[in-house]
C-alpha cells in the first residue's frame, strides 16, 4: 500500500523564507593512479527543505505545530510549493502548452505523464511531475493547443489523459505549475521561544517523498 499521504499545501507562509533544493547520491572512488571513478547511486534527485528560517513570530510556530501534528509528524505526506522551482516556465514567465515535451504520439497512446527537463545540450534531466496544480494544465500537439474538454490532468498523480491518442510523431508538449511531494524529516520540533525572539532559527526538516 502506498504511504498515506494528504493532498494539502504547506502554508505559503512558511515555506517563503525557507531554504532547500535538490540532493543528488553519487559514490566517487579515487583510484591507486589517482584518476577518479564516478557514479550516480540514484536515478532521481531528492529535495530537502529546511522550514525553519521562515519562522519569525508566535503566530507562525502555532501554525507549524498545527500542520505538524495534523500530519502526525512524518506519517502523512503533504504538498509543498518550492518558490524557486514550481513552474514548467522559466522564472517570470506563464506556463505555457509548449513549456515540457510529454513524450511522441504512437496513435495508440493516450496517457502521458508530466515531466520538467533540466538541461538541454549534454545530459538533459527529465524530472518525474507527480503533484501538478489543479487547474493549471496547458496540453499542446504538435504545437496547438488542446482545449480544457480534450484533456483530463489527474492533480494526484500528474498523469495526462488525452481524450484522442495523437498521431505517430505528434508531440505532446505541457505547461503548468506544481508541487513537491513531502513529509517531514523528524518525528520531533524542539522550538526556542527566546531563540526565536533574538533571531536564532529552529531547524524543520522537509524531505522530498520518491515512489
Amino acid at each position: 500500500m502506498p504511504s498515506p499521504f494528504h493532498e494539502v499545501r504547506f502554508p505559503l507562509a512558511l515555506s517563503y523564507g525557507s531554504r532547500g533544493g535538490p540532493e543528488r547520491r553519487t559514490e566517487i572512488v579515487t583510484l591507486g593512479s589517482g584518476d577518479e571513478e564516478r557514479n550516480s547511486l540514484w536515478r532521481h534527485s531528492r529535495r530537502r527543505y529546511n522550514a525553519g528560517p521562515a519562522l519569525r513570530s508566535a503566530e507562525d510556530v502555532a501554525l507549524l505545530i498545527a500542520f505538524f501534528e495534523e500530519r502526525r509528524g512524518p506519517l502523512h505526506g503533504f504538498r509543498w510549493r518550492d518558490t524557486f522551482d514550481h513552474s514548467s516556465a522559466p522564472p517570470g514567465q506563464a506556463p505555457a502548452p509548449t513549456d515540457q515535451r510529454l513524450g511522441t504520439g504512437d496513435g495508440t497512446t493516450r496517457v502521458f505523464p508530466l515531466a520538467k527537463t533540466y538541461g538541454s545540450a549534454f545530459a538533459p534531466y527529465a524530472r518525474p511531475i507527480t503533484k501538478p496544480v489543479a487547474g493549471s494544465g496547458l496540453v499542446a500537439v504538435g504545437g496547438v493547443a488542446l482545449a480544457a474538454s480534450a484533456v483530463t490532468l489527474d492533480a494526484t498523480t500528474g498523469l495526462v489523459t488525452l481524450k484522442a491518442a495523437p498521431a505517430p510523431g505528434a508531440v505532446v508538449t505541457a505547461g503548468f505549475l506544481f508541487d513537491v511531494p513531502v513529509r517531514f524529516a523528524t518525528d520531533r520540533i524542539e522550538i526556542d521561544h527566546q531563540a526565536l525572539r533574538a533571531g536564532v532559527v529552529a531547524d524543520i526538516p522537509i524531505l522530498e517523498i520518491r515512489r
